[in-house]
């Protein structure tokens, strides 16, 4: 019933709108993709994805810069190559889309003792619950290693309350800045958040956290005006009963799929859904059947999905090139957030990270092989276009590109086509979605 409530596209659902669908929720199409989703007519559409079959990784593993096998693990910018391998191969978009979201809403970087295989633990919690509860995703999120020792649940404990994750639970993680908490109730719930302990595992590169109920403060606490003798759990449920909970976790999910904010009835209905258990899966199903998605405004693709975007568009892999250092130079190196309050997708594109997309299209091109034999500026066009998935083109492009056509087919029809393709790869009709 709660689902009736928000409003679903009820116009065609084409290839362009399939399209969308499939950046959105995921990291764009492989050739005929968006005509076989399209088929399925919207709702089984949305179905395919948040509700996709066993995992599978299609085509052949990645390697290094050299040639050799990912050690995500111990190399340095494996785990980065790692992670964007499987964007490029799965056959569950949406999941490994979830996951990047998770990574950017808990945003943890590796710090003190916690190696790569650390983060990658948390990457796998951040998958298995990809479209499951949130409530428990919650929990383990609490309780992670990785999350632990970068905002300092480990120095918490009775004798020394620190703040850091009770505060960045409430500010960032919950409710939202200044929304309906206090400095008390901050100090209050770091008290509950006392009691874990980490003992260092090198060859494991990772922590092991036991809770030590020596080390939590077992007295009586007062949060959102509630007292008790409260520990971590209790911690988390308090912020999932706020009444400030449920428009916060609508909002901020629903930004990463429309660019625009929710009608007020749409916010409503989704919060009533999402109050019904914190079950994400229904959320997201609601938002991609929403003609927002449809009918809005393009959004910027982020680097990592632009980037696994190109390479499916082009039947090419990761291989041949430092992606870490790539992905890092166009502003998104995965497992390493700017800070614990994730990516700025407001800066997505500026002077610096341009560029840097400039080079990362260059080494997916790179990887793909072209037998170009169109002798017009016209054909070498849309043999690109084609090539990088672009549906249409706006005439302004379009202008631009036949002009870079015309200019190196005095070259030969090779250098004119590999010109237009980097062109395009940079143009608004690639970049964003």
């Amino acid at each position: 019933m709660a689902m009736a409530s928000v409003p679903v596209y009820r116009d065609r659902f084409g290839a362009a709108q399939a399209e969308r669908l499939l950046w959105r929720a995921g990291f764009g199409p492989r050739n005929g993709d968006a005509a076989r989703l399209a088929k399925k007519g919207l709702h089984a559409a949305v179905l395919s994805l948040t509700r996709p079959p066993a995992e599978k990784l299609v085509g052949p593993a990645p390697t290094d810069a050299r040639g050799n096998p990912l050690a995500p693990f111990d190399a340095a910018g494996h785990d980065h190559m790692w992670w964007l391998d499987r964007m490029v191969r799965t056959n569950r978009p949406l999941v490994e889309r979830m996951t990047l979201v998770w990574h950017d809403w808990f945003a943890t970087q590796r710090t003190g003792g916690i190696a790569q295989r650390g983060m990658i633990d948390q990457n796998e919690l951040f998958r298995r619950y990809a479209l499951g509860s949130f409530a428990q995703l919650l929990e383990d999120v609490t309780k992670d290693p990785a999350m632990l020792r970068w905002l300092n649940g480990d120095k918490n404990t009775v004798r020394s309350p620190n703040e850091n994750y009770a505060r960045e639970l409430m500010e960032l993680f919950m409710l939202g800045v200044n929304r309906g908490y206090t400095e008390t109730d901050i100090r209050e719930q770091a008290r509950a958040l006392t009691g874990w302990r980490g003992v260092r595992r090198p060859a494991l590169g990772t922590y092991e956290f036991s809770y030590v109920p020596r080390l939590h403060d077992d007295g009586a606490k007062t949060v959102f005006g509630k007292s008790g003798n409260f520990d971590w759990r209790d911690a988390c449920r308090l912020c999932l009963e706020h009444a400030n909970h449920a428009s916060f976790f609508v909002t901020k999910l629903w930004s990463y799929f429309v660019p625009t904010a929710p009608p007020a009835a749409t916010q409503r209905a989704l919060e009533t859904i999402y109050r019904n258990g914190y079950q994400v899966r229904p959320v997201v199903e609601a938002v991609l059947q929403h003609p927002a998605l449809y009918t809005g405004p393009r959004m910027v693709k982020p680097p990592a999905v632009y980037a696994a975007g190109l390479l499916r568009a082009l039947g090419g892999g990761v291989s041949g090139a430092n992606w870490a250092n790539l992905g890092a130079a166009a502003g998104q190196r995965l497992f390493r957030p700017p800070n614990v309050a994730g990516w700025d997708d407001t800066r997505w594109l500026d002077t610096s990270t341009f560029r840097g997309r400039w080079a990362l299209a260059g080494s997916a091109l790179r990887e793909t092989s072209s037998t170009a034999s169109a002798r017009t500026a016209s054909a070498v066009v849309d043999r690109a276009a084609k090539a990088l998935g672009v549906r249409s083109l706006t005439n302004p492009t379009r202008a631009v590109a036949t002009r870079l056509a015309q200019d190196t087919l005095k070259i030969s029809p090779q250098a004119a086509e590999q010109a237009v393709r980097q062109l395009l790869a940079l143009a608004p009709e690639v970049q964003t979605s």
